[in-house]
Formats: structure tokens, C-alpha cells, sequence
């Protein structure tokens, strides 16, 4: 059975702020719309097997069952939700900033 994947409001504004980086900031558009398509056919992927990629290691996200796995430079957070058989993608992050930090400031949507 499939799986069905649903964006947070701070995991669209984490691709959108990644898309107008790369295009707006490093001026390359077209780099940009690739990567953000990268990212996006990868978090698709989730929609068989969503459990494969690892928990995060820290409290309390590990507890509320927070997994992770990279796309390129970037991580993308995301809490199965097996009863309702729904993927809800949490956070997308560059993966050199303070991930513990930015995830403390990220509320359960």
C-alpha cells in the first residue's frame, strides 16, 4: 500500500527558501529548479517503505519517531505516520548548518 506525503508549512518554506538561494544567490537558476526537483522525486520515493532511513538521534525527535536521510548537501526530516499511512515532511536542510538548533525551533505540524 502506498503512502501518502504531505509538506509542512516550514518543509515548503525550507524548498522554496533552497530554490530562490541557488537562483537568487548564487545565480543559477537553473541549478536551482534541479535540485529542488532532486529533493522532491527523493522525499516521492517515501511513499513504499517510508521506515528504510534512520532515526534522529536526539531527544526528543527520536522519541516522536523523526527520520532522516541526504539529498545531496541537503537532509530531509520527516515523522511516519503508520496508522494513517502518511509521510509528513518536517523540515529540508542544508546539512552543513546547526541541525540540532534549527530543529529546535521547528514545532510538530
Amino acid at each position: 500500500m502506498s503512502w501518502k506525503i504531505v509538506y509542512t508549512a516550514g518543509a515548503k518554506r525550507d524548498l522554496k527558501n533552497i530554490y530562490e538561494y541557488i537562483a537568487y544567490n548564487l545565480l543559477v537558476p537553473e541549478t536551482a529548479a534541479r535540485q529542488t526537483q532532486r529533493i522532491m522525486k527523493e522525499i516521492r520515493s517515501l511513499d513504499n517503505m517510508p521506515m528504510r532511513f534512520r532515526l534522529y538521534d536526539e531527544e526528543s525527535w527520536h522519541s516522536a519517531g523523526l527520520h532522516f536521510f541526504p539529498v545531496d548537501n541537503y537532509l530531509v526530516f520527516y515523522l511516519p505516520d503508520e496508522s494513517r499511512k502518511t509521510v509528513n515532511i518536517v523540515r529540508i536542510m542544508y546539512g552543513g548548518r546547526d541541525i540540532r538548533r534549527q530543529l529546535s525551533e521547528t514545532e510538530m505540524e
